[in-house]
């Protein structure tokens, strides 16, 4: 019997042969190649065959990757497309039909389309059970109406990821349904939310009796929670793949403290550094054992915990940052005026250090608040008893909003 590895590199090198990636030469160029990719099963190997995979082990995707990247083969841009690959695409997955999953996996994974998600609002952040945008079916369409927020690079989204009310007569929980929609529909309006940073990657989107046709809802009507918590795990697990030693916010910190002279080495901050480093190494690892759960099934919910800590420790990394660099910190040569970037700058650790404390701040809100982890981490890992809830059991009409 072929070992799969070996079949795998063997068939990635085919494909490079049969498309060289010199021939490259365009955007046109480069959407082909990933079209072609995709066809050939190499996009991502744990995807079913005929949709970019070949339903193998999830960590076997790393021997393609780097056959591709040693050949100068382009990737899909995956910090412009980080719904795209994280969330949309797992979910269409899991609760789409075949003609959904036909109609949008090569499109989104090759970033010839670029997708957003729907779900936060004003009033329904931590506690996103308790939207309120409603969905109203009319025929074969259903009209939606409603107002979202902290929506990422949704000024450049051609799709979007929505969950909606359809029946406020029942608990919150199950009355909500999983949408997709075109976000060039009539009635979709986009607005910039402008961060401390000075950019706007977050944006709020205003739904006005927008049409969804039927063919686009994910799932049965009313069990749109169970999707929406898929694509929150797999938010909150990233891409399930150990990320680089000393990567990210703490590896611009723990580069920086070796660069400076041993005199400005502040004694105080050397117990807090080197605490920095064991705890990005565990989450390191974390990552990970989170990687090979996830290759053998959904996300587990573990994966709550190493958001958590992540978003803490970026946060406490970029600000021993600052104290490590003194008055040299207050440097921000990123500047502060108004942009609307063309994706998500994840590398924290190659930006100043102001932008990077600057931002650090929302790790702790976006995906989850820690607050919200925290619980989840206590009840469904440890068994703690939930907090008291009141809502639970009344018809959402009936909350006192």
């Amino acid at each position: 019997m072929t070992d799969p590895a070996q079949q795998l590199r063997a068939d990635t090198e085919a494909f490079l042969a049969a498309h060289p990636p010199a021939d490259i030469r365009t955007e046109a160029d480069r959407l082909a190649h990933l079209e072609a990719r995709f066809d050939a099963g190499l996009a991502a190997v744990h995807y079913p065959e005929g949709l970019g995979g070949r339903g193998l082990p999830r960590h076997l995707q790393t021997i393609v990757d780097e056959c591709i990247s040693a050949a100068g083969g382009p990737d899909n841009r995956p910090t412009r497309g980080v719904v795209n690959l994280g969330m949309a695409g797992p979910t269409i997955l899991a609760g789409g039909t075949q003609e959904q999953k036909e109609r949008f996996m090569r499109p989104l994974w090759t970033g010839r389309h670029v997708w957003c998600q729907l779900f936060s609002e004003p009033g329904a952040g931590s506690d996103l059970a308790g939207l309120a945008t409603k969905a109203v079916r009319d025929g074969d369409d259903w009209v939606v109406t409603g107002q979202k927020v902290w929506t990422t690079l949704a000024h450049l989204a051609d799709w979007a990821i929505l969950v909606a009310r359809t029946d406020p007569g029942v608990p919150k929980h199950r009355g909500i349904t999983y949408f997709l929609l075109d976000m060039a529909s009539p009635g979709v309006t986009v607005r910039p939310l402008r961060q401390i940073t000075g950019e706007a990657e977050f944006n709020e989107v205003y739904l006005d009796e927008v049409r969804i046709p039927d063919s686009l809802r994910l799932g049965p009507e009313g069990a749109g929670w169970k999707l929406a918590t898929l694509t929150l795990s797999n938010e909150r697990s990233g891409t399930g793949t150990e990320p680089p030693r000393e990567s990210g916010a703490p590896g611009n910190l723990f580069r920086a403290w070796r660069d400076l002279p041993q005199e400005e080495r502040e004694t105080g901050l050397r117990d807090a550094v080197t605490r920095a480093w064991i705890r990005s190494e565990a989450i390191r690892l974390t990552q990970r054992d989170v990687g090979i759960r996830m290759a053998a099934g959904d996300p587990p919910p573990e994966a709550s915990a190493l958001k958590l800590a992540k978003a803490e420790n970026s946060k406490e990394t970029a600000s021993l940052l600052l104290q490590a660099l003194g008055d040299r910190a207050l440097e921000h040569d990123d500047g502060y005026a108004f942009t609307r970037p063309t994706e998500m700058n994840f590398d924290v650790g190659g930006l100043t250090p102001t932008y990077a404390y600057l931002r650090s701040r929302a790790n702790s809100l976006e995906g989850g608040t820690s607050e919200v982890l925290r619980n989840v981490i206590g009840e469904r890992i440890l068994g703690l008893p939930r907090e008291p809830r009141t809502d639970v059991d009344v018809p959402f009409s009936e909350v006192p909003r």
